[in-house]
């Protein structure tokens, strides 16, 4: 039976590097270790509840299937268990997917462990594979794919049982799926325009400032700035008796 686990929350790199000695992303909120048994959660990033629920998810897939599953599956399982719907939301915006440029699932694996805005959006597309993995299944769930694996089922085989494709051929299906779910149409329905057009005006702007500071530079040359002169008071006659104006 598996070991209790043991949870961890810090604050700041400088904590969580003496923790995990380097091992981990800069960019990480959460990691769990497995083999000590061990959730590690940063209580400066983001949702602590959320995150604790998706390493918990690593900790129940691992406890409970023996079989070698791929990186984006693990990473993918975990944002759906979790909750993290959030996730497939933001595929509506992104400009590459909306482009058509999926990666296939080697290079998935690699977006993961990249940079972090790589990793934000292969997290969603893990998420988003997971998800294809439950709905080609008539019960539109992913509970036949994980108890074929807790079975002992290889990944292969058991995607093969419960979609009716060889994984190469699914990653294709899951390639058009999400060319066909997140296309151009739905990016510029989401507001993916306002935002690119936003940005453009912005860039425009800094671009002018930047192209006209030599030129306020040079007027501002030989200009200078009087001193302020002392204000003159006005000039106010004295109230007139009335009496003084008639004749003697």
């Amino acid at each position: 039976m598996p070991g209790p686990i043991r949870l961890i929350v810090v604050r700041g790199d400088q904590r969580l590097d003496s923790i995990l000695r380097g091992r981990a992303p800069s960019w990480g909120a959460g990691f769990a270790l497995p083999g000590a048994r061990t959730i590690v959660i940063r209580a400066d990033r983001g949702n602590p509840q959320q995150i604790l629920l998706h390493e918990l998810a690593h900790f129940a897939l691992r406890d409970a299937v023996r079989t070698r599953v791929p990186l984006w599956f693990d990473e993918g399982y975990a944002s759906v268990a979790s909750g993290e719907w959030d996730r497939l939301e933001s595929l509506r915006l992104n400009l590459t997917v909306a482009l058509g440029r999926v990666p296939n699932f080697f290079e998935l694996d690699r977006a993961l462990r990249a940079d972090q805005a790589s990793a934000e959006a292969a997290y969603a597309l893990a998420a988003s594979v997971v998800s294809l993995l439950a709905r080609r299944h008539p019960s539109q769930s992913l509970s036949p794919l994980l108890d074929r694996l807790i079975e002992g089922e290889g990944f292969g085989e058991a995607v093969l049982a419960t979609t009716g494709s060889p994984l190469g051929r699914f990653e294709l299906e899951w390639q058009k799926d999400t060319r066909r779910r997140y296309g151009l149409l739905v990016w510029i329905m989401a507001g993916g325009a306002w935002a690119l057009l936003a940005g453009l005006v912005l860039l425009a702007a800094w671009v002018r400032r930047r192209r006209d500071r030599p030129r306020r530079a040079a007027l501002d040359q030989g200009w200078v700035i009087a001193e302020d002169e002392p204000v003159e008071e006005p000039h106010v006659a004295p109230p007139q008796d009335p009496d003084a104006s008639k004749p003697q």
